[in-house]
């Protein structure tokens, strides 16, 4: 059996026109586009008839760290397997797949690159008004479908060993759920911050919170995850949205991807704090549009899944009268943690957001990162008291007013 091999620029084409791809007779053109420390990304363009595609091989190493730092190869399988389920139970959410090889953990995909990346689009001030109703509908689905009561508990543990990828939940655990808590080496705090940090380290209040957290995390396999839910997973344009990036995907709690999704609104919303490239009226009008966003989201999630509970159960817990709003209210108190946790990571931990790492006075970055950790603290110490979307909308006002 062949071993493994890096593809590059000059034997990608081969590759797939070996595996019908593209046919044989063809030019192609192939550029290296990914930015990612993980993996290698190539745009190959058949010069024949443009057609494009994404190739996606993932490497054995960090790359930033070089080969030192070893990682799975199989994270590349989880991530086709799991657009593979998701395109399933949400056609059209995800990209579509034309080729995966285990042997050289590298998959072929459809090439998205003519819709915007929602994130780029957010630091414009865009909004794209079908995007709630969409990817309300795409988290409701994957959610209910991949769990015991979609699959039923036979089926979802059928599938659920396919998914383990202990490597990435482990960078997970650390770079989320410990390191921003701790004076860890991987952190990357902004000087200015330094003393708001140091304060938020001796809150035993928030070190309980995040072990919490972290417990359900680590324990809790209930659906089929993406596991990095964020703006810049997310193509878009005003028809549609493709979710893609989902290598960190596993069974676990569903509050996680919401919380990541809701996390990043949020520091996009505290990102104009440092900003002097807009008027405050501006500013005003765009942070209202994302914190009404976030309710919507959640109001098409739970329309979809009250959807799904009554229409696509497997399982007899559903049947049980008040299981339902129980269900709903947990799973909320988890999102509005796992949304803060986020948050926090991305400002004291070491891979920050472009929202607010665009501001390249540190001093103004910090007002923008001060006023994020003020609503991050503050919904992590209140989300058990969180008894609906308006209530998490009310504590983010209340905590920068």
């Amino acid at each position: 059996m062949m071993q493994y091999q890096a593809m590059n620029n000059e034997i990608i084409g081969d590759y797939l026109k070996k595996n019908g791809i593209f046919p044989k007779n063809h030019k192609l053109n192939s550029k290296e586009v990914g930015d990612g420390n993980l993996n290698l990304v190539f745009r190959v363009t058949d010069l024949e008839n443009n057609k494009r595609v994404i190739v996606k091989q993932a490497l054995p190493y960090l790359k930033i760290a070089g080969d030192g730092w070893k990682l799975t190869l199989d994270r590349n399988r989880i991530e086709a397997e799991t657009l593979k389920l998701q395109g399933q139970v949400c056609p059209g959410a995800v990209p579509e797949i034309y080729h995966h090889s285990d042997q050289y953990a590298l998959t072929v995909m459809e090439d998205l690159g003519d819709m915007e990346i929602l994130r780029k689009a957010m630091m414009e001030m865009k909004s794209f008004p079908k995007f709630p109703k969409q990817i309300g509908q795409f988290m409701a689905r994957n959610l209910f479908l991949t769990s015991d009561m979609g699959m039923g508990p036979m089926g979802k543990k059928k599938i659920v060993g396919k998914f383990i990828s202990p490597e990435l939940c482990d960078i997970t655990e650390r770079l989320v759920l410990n390191d921003p808590y701790t004076d860890a080496e991987s952190n990357d705090i902004n000087k200015y911050i330094e003393a708001d940090v140091e304060k938020m380290w001796s809150d035993k209040r928030i070190t309980l919170e995040v072990a919490k957290l972290k417990d359900i995390f680590m324990t809790k396999a209930e659906s089929l995850l993406h596991g990095d839910l964020h703006t810049g997973s997310i193509f878009i344009n005003d028809d549609k949205m493709v979710v893609f990036d989902c290598e960190f995907a596993f069974y676990g709690p569903y509050g996680y991807d919401i919380g990541l999704l809701f996390a990043n609104f949020l520091l996009n919303y505290a990102s104009w704090e440092g900003r002097d490239d807009k008027d405050n009226q501006a500013i005003t009008a765009y942070r209202k549009h994302l914190l009404t966003s976030i309710k919507e989201i959640w109001a098409e999630f739970v329309n979809e899944f009250n959807i799904l509970w009554g229409n696509k159960t497997k399982d007899t817990i559903t049947t049980v009268d008040g299981y339902k709003e129980y269900y709903l209210g947990n799973l909320l108190h988890e999102t509005a943690g796992f949304c803060a946790c986020e948050i926090l990571r991305r400002i004291i931990g070491m891979a920050h957001v472009p929202d607010m790492d665009i501001i390249e006075n540190l001093q103004e970055r910090a007002k923008a990162q001060q006023m994020g950790m003020q609503i991050a603290q503050a919904v992590l110490l209140r989300r058990e008291s969180i008894e609906s979307i308006i209530d998490f909308v009310k504590i983010i006002e209340a905590a920068v007013n």
